[in-house]
């Protein structure tokens, strides 16, 4: 296989980047590619902006999936490439250019090299939000498709290139976006009696859901609450009558979401009574834990280990979150971190991972794929 080839592509992929479920050139960069293939064993499938493609095989038993997001991120590119997103205001910088490239190499091998089973491969919109996977899941198009496995990858811009850290069970968190409305009244800078400071009332908001993990979670457990924003008010000498706290929540078990949400909630209403004012939470997208199907994975680390196409450990779980978990929570399948070397994270606007990462992966995932189809 000819991996610069999919370095170009994932290339073409970067100038592009759109959000969830407006992945419009995206999608059409992905139809077109797909109709330069031999087309008599495949088939494919729209699903608004994703895609859902067959190949089909020679003497099935099984399907397997492989799944990639294509969505960007609202953030204004600042790296050094040559190839930067011609999309002003949006970037790449989750790694969904290299997923989709790898993807496609897949998709390419595998079109012109049949094995025994049916392949699948989910061109899934939204991952960032406000959240593809589920309606991908739950549509017509792909339960009449529905594969018995599933597998998926993600950059980790902090291991190195050659490298795929994966773990059995629990690999990413329970995820929920947090956006909390309050409402007072506003005035004149110069007669507080006369008015109700919503910037005071969020302010003080922000302290109290601070104390949620540290006094209502289990010290064994793991739980993480952060305000990335808050906007309020209009100017400095007026008392501002609405604010607005929007944030995460990550936790390791679906209980503490549970409990941290419930403690959300009564920390709210009691904000109302202290402050005379009303609110309004909104969880926004909701992902479900990146679970791995244990035995797969086992097997998984067996075959790397043997045929080395890779190296692999073993890794902590972590409080990323993941739309793919919804895909396990009814597929056995697992998910593995990709070694991209980095020197900035994920959702950085100077993120460049490297893209040695893409042979890496195609090499590793068309001898498993060869491997377990056969």
């Amino acid at each position: 296989m000819e991996a610069q080839r999919f370095i170009d592509i994932r290339r073409q992929l970067h100038q592009i980047p759109e959000p969830g479920f407006m992945e419009f050139k995206t999608q059409q960069f992905i139809l077109d590619f797909i109709n330069q293939l031999p087309q008599e064993r495949l088939s494919v499938k729209k699903w608004r902006t994703g895609l859902i493609v067959k190949v089909t095989g020679n003497d099935p038993t099984k399907t397997i999936a492989y799944r990639t997001d294509m969505d960007g991120l609202p953030i204004k590119e600042e790296t050094t490439y040559e190839f930067p997103s011609i999309h002003e205001g949006f970037m790449h910088a989750c790694g969904h250019d290299l997923h989709m490239s790898v993807a496609l190499g897949l998709l390419d091998y595998f079109v012109y090299h049949p094995v025994k089973d049916h392949l699948l491969f989910v061109f899934q919109p939204a991952e960032e939000g406000p959240g593809g996977a589920l309606p991908l899941l739950q549509s017509e198009e792909f339960q009449s498709e529905k594969p018995d496995i599933i597998l998926g990858l993600h950059i980790a811009p902090e291991h190195p290139v050659g490298t795929i850290a994966v773990k059995e069970g629990l690999l990413f968190a329970n995820t929920s976006e947090l956006f909390v409305d309050i409402k007072g009244k506003g005035g004149h800078a110069a007669y507080p009696h006369l008015a109700n400071d919503m910037v005071v009332a969020a302010s003080h908001l922000v302290t109290q859901l601070q104390s949620i993990v540290a006094r209502n979670i289990d010290p064994l457990d793991s739980a993480v609450v952060t305000v990335g924003k808050i906007t309020g008010g209009t100017k400095q000498n007026i008392i501002a009558e609405t604010a607005r706290l929007e944030g995460t929540i990550r936790t390791l078990s679906s209980d503490s979401m549970k409990k941290v949400k419930g403690r959300i909630e009564s920390l709210v209403k009691g904000l109302e009574t202290s402050f005379d004012c009303q609110a309004e939470i909104d969880y926004g997208a909701n992902y479900y834990q990146v679970y791995n199907h244990e035995e797969l994975t086992r097997e998984f680390i067996a075959f790397l280990e043997r045929e080395k196409t890779a190296e692999v450990y073993h890794c902590k779980e972590a409080m990323t979150g993941e739309d793919f978990g919804y895909f396990l929570k009814e597929i056995p399948g697992f998910m593995f971190w990709l070694g991209a070397d980095s020197g900035f994270g994920l959702h950085h606007s100077m993120i460049e991972p490297k893209e040695e990462a893409i042979p890496v992966a195609l090499r590793t995932l068309v001898s498993y794929i060869e491997w377990k189809a056969n």
